[in-house]
């Protein structure tokens, strides 16, 4: 991959950096130069050593590479934190993908630290957010001192997502300047995907109900606002994941007897729909936008991560957003998963939607800072501060860390995505070879997921990845006649190397179940 050189100047701009390092020197009372010299130091993001020494480190994945933690801490952690506690597994150090645990055994991680290590452990990039800090940058803001680097971030944020080049001024003021439907052009910053996605589900339903006595009548008041979910192949709502607030956990089928009460009061109602099928997304469109009830949103994923990686078609997105436009349903597509694996740094963008609302987190940050945005238009953008409001949702260098991931991001989309369809293509080759256990891949590129045969079959490849080969990959094979899949997603950094290292491992694997 493409090693790139920054400084802080180089990212940030004179203007803003001497100006922190003028600020600096007064409350410290050294120099400046001092200051600026560290602005301007060049860090290499990814230098050929660093690649080297991560390929080099593949054949210790699984052995014991040092002594370890000997007495750990049992923590006091809720109940069922603690049953699912790996004292084992817990990082004592880590390099990219690979991390050391405290039996001393380094291991490989298969899912990108559960998804959001986009770029692997002590990325050499984030090195400029130790000197962020040491030339005085503030991290801790509030909603009404937004700082320079986060706003910045916003207009990064919006021009990526609009697909302009870096260059285009002109465009990106006129696209901030847009008041047209479906033109994504402002930034709520949070601290969680679970925040962010209900920022826009309260968006929606402030066209019901009014989020305080300030505002006039909403658009759609006295209606019951009804929310389109992806179903799971039961016709349930367990194929949907998107956050841990109770309203969004409503969409998910939680709190069943709250919901039901909801539902009865007519404030407020979640019908799932079927996974690709645009026949019955047209009939439910036509059952509930219509009479007593009008529909709200769609919340979708692209790949659905907690849901066997099941990707949705090019065909379905195309249909069901033009059917939703055409009823005035907005649309959130939830990308706190997918967002910055895709070469596009949106996957949205793949689809050529334009949805109403992108939650973007977890890759974006690389796992350095929780900070995560929605993105909407103007035509949705109805919230007051209160209705979205995150003390520590602006955080300068997590700002920052955006900023490192979408540089190295935006250089590298070429070689990434080529490692990513390299990952799902040596992939399918398992399914060639292996025809009676393995069924099917979904997900995509390095999020690559295995359908197999039988949950048994998942498992059995599971614990031998993650138990001989320590390589971390999940079963998931709990959920309502969910298929029963293994989950991975490789850091963005991961070579052809790592993929081969990998694909190897799955073959000792899958020759144990054959055995």
């Amino acid at each position: 991959m493409k090693n790139i050189c920054k400084s802080l100047r180089d990212l940030l701009g004179t203007e803003y950096v001497s100006a922190v390092c003028e600020a600096q020197a007064f409350l410290t009372g050294e120099e400046q130069a001092k200051f600026e010299l560290i602005a301007d130091e060049k860090i290499a993001f990814f230098p050929e050593s660093f690649q080297t020494r991560l390929d080099d480190l593949l054949g210790s994945v699984s052995t014991k590479v040092c002594s370890g933690l000997q007495s750990s801490s049992e923590g006091a952690a809720a109940a069922s934190f603690t049953a699912a506690q790996h004292d084992e597994m817990a990082p004592l150090a880590g390099i990219g993908p690979i991390r050391v645990g405290e039996n001393g055994k380094a291991y490989l991680a298969g899912k990108s630290e559960h998804y959001h290590a986009s770029l692997g452990h002590h990325f050499p990039g984030y090195r400029l957010i130790e000197n962020a800090k040491k030339i005085g940058i503030c991290n801790v803001t509030h909603n009404n001192t937004r700082g320079y680097i986060t706003r910045i971030l916003e207009r990064e944020l919006i021009r990526v997502a609009n697909g302009l080049a870096k260059d285009d001024s002109a465009g990106l003021e006129k696209v901030i300047a847009s008041e047209e439907e479906h033109v994504l052009n402002r930034v709520t910053n949070l601290e969680t995907g679970s925040l962010a996605v209900e920022a826009s589900l309260k968006m929606m339903l402030a066209r019901f109900y009014c989020l305080d006595s300030t505002y006039d009548a909403p658009k759609y008041a006295g209606k019951t606002p009804v929310f389109l979910v992806m179903a799971d192949n039961e016709g349930g709502k367990q194929a949907n994941y998107h956050g841990t607030t109770v309203l969004t956990q409503i969409l998910r089928g939680m709190w069943p007897g709250f919901a039901e009460k909801l539902e009865a009061a007519g404030l407020f109602k979640v019908v799932p729909v079927t996974i690709n099928d645009i026949d019955f997304f047209t009939k439910t469109i036509a059952e509930y936008d219509q009479g007593e009830y009008k529909v709200a949103g769609f919340f979708h994923e692209l790949v659905l991560m907690n849901y066997g990686g099941i990707k949705l078609s090019q065909e379905f997105v195309s249909a069901t957003h033009a059917i939703c436009q055409e009823h005035d349903i907005p649309i959130t597509v939830d990308e706190i998963q997918s967002c910055m694996w895709s070469p596009e740094l949106f996957m949205f963008k793949e689809y050529k939607c334009n949805p109403d609302f992108v939650s973007v987190g977890k890759g974006f940050p690389g796992g350095q800072y929780p900070a995560s945005k929605i993105l909407t238009t103007a035509a949705m953008d109805s919230l007051n501060q209160f209705g979205a409001l995150v003390t520590n949702g602006q955080e300068e260098l997590a700002s920052l860390c955006y900023l490192i991931t979408m540089e190295f991001a935006e250089t590298n989309s070429k070689e990434t995505g080529e490692v990513g369809q390299y990952y799902n293509a040596q992939a399918a080759k398992l399914i060639e070879k292996y025809p009676e256990t393995i069924e099917a891949l979904e997900g995509e590129a390095h999020m690559t997921t295995f359908v197999f045969k039988t949950a048994d079959m998942t498992n059995k490849f599971t614990a031998y990845l993650n138990k001989e080969c320590c390589i971390d990959v999940s079963a998931q094979t709990y959920k309502a006649d969910c298929p029963p899949v293994a989950l991975t997603k490789l850091p963005l950094i991961s070579s052809r190397q790592t993929v081969d290292f990998v694909i190897a491992k799955m073959h000792e694997a899958l020759e144990t179940i054959k055995g």
